[in-house]
């Protein structure tokens, strides 16, 4: 392996521990500090830290991969996660925002539901909880997946640790950074490698597509455009051999915004509310060309690999081997960070919103109603420890699927968060017993759909994503509850 892609591996590892150590000295005193940053989030950093801890490795593994299996049909993916996130930076961002701090100045979301609901508190704030750990420990087993493959496809045979594969090294390094960062400077050091991250990200898949297209051996788009034709028209094609359910399962990603603990708790940090359309324009910005970026890979890089000759295994890794391909050493080593960038930015993320419920919502609740916060921020970097290595015993199946974990994890949040987010602040006859009721709905339609397999084939035909059905079932049993129950002590109108 070149030189050149250790000093730009070195740098950025680099990089990321600093600002985590710039962070402990800022904002690592209290409770509120290390999880949600004080609540001081400049719009910009707001912005692209939901978006990084959002997108993942499959932005520039999953995503990419799905294109160059079976064409712009998997791009439908994309334009869902565009829409939902325009609405949940309309819908759910501001009314957030102001909430958490009306209702007791709630620093997780279990806390804030707990306060919404004050005659289910210790219901919600538990079953919450046990949701978002068990639903992260899967999701950030995604990004330790692709953080293996990364040194699976591109350092093959150079680790040889104690007869460790480099899948296995690739985990143990990934998440030994991201530990590092995020257990020393918390939350606010989360969301300023997230910005840093984020924008390592979007230049990534500006210069990917375009050397993939007009670099050599890539013959622009018309020529790629024709190879992909001769092999199967249907790769260019957005509706041909796609079915009304398939459409449905791709498009419904979107639902999932509405209920992802590691992004909306970005919502709740942002400094000021007359903050929150600016940071919803660079966001937005910011995914709209990433995704553009990452369909144009997949797509592109399918015709690439056909007029070149190349037979790729695994198409998720496609990013990996045209960087490796295609670009002098020191780029190579850029592009391979902005993958571990991608990586990271979910895992830390998710891994601090597991922390502080464990945290908030079992340690203090249950063990220490007393402890001080310096005790509090203590337990919370241990409880980070943990959940990431539960989450590396679960990706240490090295045949796992980035999209695949991701997908799972997203529907059960989605699920269990998104319709129970999205009424308690905009529907003010939402009570705890619908809050409970569809919370434990939506998760377990979510896990029995998974588990009958019916998101890969129902009813004869082809599978429906199981955050369709989850969502929905979620939905109703809050309405229905909420209707059926009297709790007027709970019925307080929300407002903006």
């Amino acid at each position: 392996m070149a030189i050149g892609v250790w000093i730009s591996l070195f740098l950025y590892f680099a990089l990321m521990i600093a600002i985590g150590v710039y962070a402990m000295r800022r904002a690592t005193s209290s409770s509120e500090d290390y999880m949600l940053g004080g609540r001081a989030l400049s719009p910009k950093v707001a912005a692209l830290s939901a978006g990084a801890s959002d997108m993942s490795g499959w932005l520039l593994l999953g995503l990419p991969g799905a294109l160059f299996a079976s064409g712009l049909g998997s791009a439908w993916i994309g334009i869902g996660l565009l829409v939902g996130a325009f609405f949940n930076w309309t819908l759910v961002a501001p009314r957030l925002r102001e909430q958490t701090v009306h209702y007791g100045n709630a620093i997780t979301i279990p806390a804030f539901l707990a306060n919404r609901f004050p005659t289910q508190a210790l219901s919600l704030r538990t079953v919450s909880a046990v949701v978002i750990v068990i639903f992260f420990a899967v999701y950030t087993a995604s990004g330790l997946v692709a953080g293996g493959k990364l040194f699976e496809s591109a350092f093959a045979g150079i680790f040889n640790f104690g007869g460790l594969s480099d899948y296995a090294v690739g985990i143990t390094i990934t998440l030994g950074v991201v530990l590092a960062y995020t257990v020393v400077g918390g939350f606010l050091a989360v969301s300023m490698t997230d910005f840093v991250q984020g924008c390592i990200m979007m230049f990534a898949l500006i210069i990917m597509p375009a050397v993939v297209l007009f670099g050599e051996g890539g013959g622009g788009y018309a020529q790629a455009s024709q190879t992909l034709n001769e092999v199967d028209p249907t790769l260019l094609s957005w509706t041909e051999g796609l079915t009304l359910i398939g459409w449905l399962s791709a498009v419904t990603w979107g639902l999932g915004y509405f209920g992802q603990p590691h992004i909306i708790v970005r919502f709740m940090a942002i400094r000021t509310l007359k903050d929150v359309p600016i940071a919803r324009n660079i966001g937005m910005g910011w995914m709209t060309i990433s995704l553009i970026g990452a369909v144009s890979l997949g797509v592109f890089g399918r015709a690439y690999a056909i007029r070149n000759g190349m037979d790729i295994e695994d198409p998720e890794t496609i990013f990996i081997i045209l960087s490796d391909l295609l670009f002098h050493p020191l780029i190579t080593g850029f592009l391979y960070a902005a993958l571990l960038a991608a990586v990271m930015s979910t895992i830390s993320s998710q891994l601090l919103v597991s922390s502080s419920s464990l945290t908030e919502d079992f340690y203090r609740l249950f063990l220490r109603k007393e402890a001080g916060d310096k005790e509090c921020v203590f337990v919370g970097r241990i409880c980070v420890v943990l959940v990431g290595l539960v989450a590396a015993v679960i990706a240490s199946d090295p045949n796992s699927q980035v999209l695949a974990l991701v997908s799972n994890a997203w529907a059960g949040f989605g699920s269990a968060f998104g319709p129970l987010i999205l009424l308690s602040l905009m529907w003010p006859r939402t009570n705890g017993a619908g809050a409970i009721a569809g919370m434990v709905a939506g998760a377990a339609t979510v896990i029995v759909w998974i588990s009958l397999g019916w998101n890969g084939e129902f009813m004869g035909g082809p599978g429906v994503y199981e955050i369709i059905p989850g969502f929905i079932v979620a939905w109703i049993a809050i309405m229905v509850v909420s209707l059926a129950t009297e709790d007027a002590g709970e019925y307080q109108h929300i407002t903006r």
